[in-house]
């Protein structure tokens, strides 16, 4: 398998993190594509991905697959025992209601305020800006890590008591926050303690190394 990506994305990241829980870094090639140069919305990758977004999986016999969520639902199946997406229909319902509700009150707000109330990309790719829309959305996703704050303070992970996409994706939000300088509110306290804790599992650790060409034995 080939990934498009890059090392640092906090989209990215969300794939990173699952090919890592389920250990299928040594199945999979990583090919970059240059954020800072726009890369991504260039007519050849383009025809791999007609949104222009980061990452894509591309399979062995060329399939593409775009999408975080999709492409997290073809990992963890790969090996015909989920552990990501859920193995009942309860369980597969509550991580994708909330993988989605992370994506639209968490990481997506971030995005768009970094692209829109920030320098973004650079003016060679930010095309159009809206600083007040961007704005806006920010304060969005502080009500975000409010709300998943509220969840965490009750149980371990987003969905109960197992590690699922739906953390993935709060972590992926959490990673963006952090590289635009937008702090966790203080009163989040429980949000605080939880990404500290993600932070040292293995997965989230160690997502952009794990890119890295191996160096040769002496």
């Amino acid at each position: 398998m080939t990934i498009y990506d890059w090392p640092t994305g906090p989209y990215p990241a969300r794939v990173r993190i699952a090919l890592a829980e389920k250990g299928l870094q040594s199945r999979t090639r990583f090919e970059r594509v240059h954020l800072w140069k726009g890369e991504h919305k260039t007519p050849a990758f383009r025809a791999k991905n007609y949104s222009g977004t980061l990452p894509v999986l591309e399979l062995d016999d060329g399939t593409l697959i775009a999408e975080c969520t999709a492409i997290t639902e073809y990992l963890d199946t790969l090996d015909g025992a989920p552990t990501l997406t859920g193995t009942t229909p309860r369980e597969k319902g509550l991580i994708h209601m909330m993988t989605k509700r992370a994506e639209l009150e968490l990481l997506d707000p971030v995005s768009v305020y970094f692209h829109h109330a920030t320098p973004g990309l650079g003016p060679d790719v930010e095309i159009y800006q809206n600083a007040d829309w961007g704005l806006h959305q920010r304060d969005k996703a502080l009500r975000g890590m409010h709300y998943f704050d509220g969840i965490l303070r009750t149980q371990p992970f987003v969905v109960g008591e197992t590690f699922s996409m739906a953390d993935i994706t709060v972590i992926g939000g959490l990673i963006f926050a952090g590289l635009v300088d937008l702090p966790l509110p203080d009163a989040c306290d429980a949000l605080q303690a939880w990404y500290a804790t993600m932070q040292e599992r293995p997965s989230v650790k160690n997502r952009v190394a794990m890119s890295k060409p191996v160096a040769a034995a002496a």
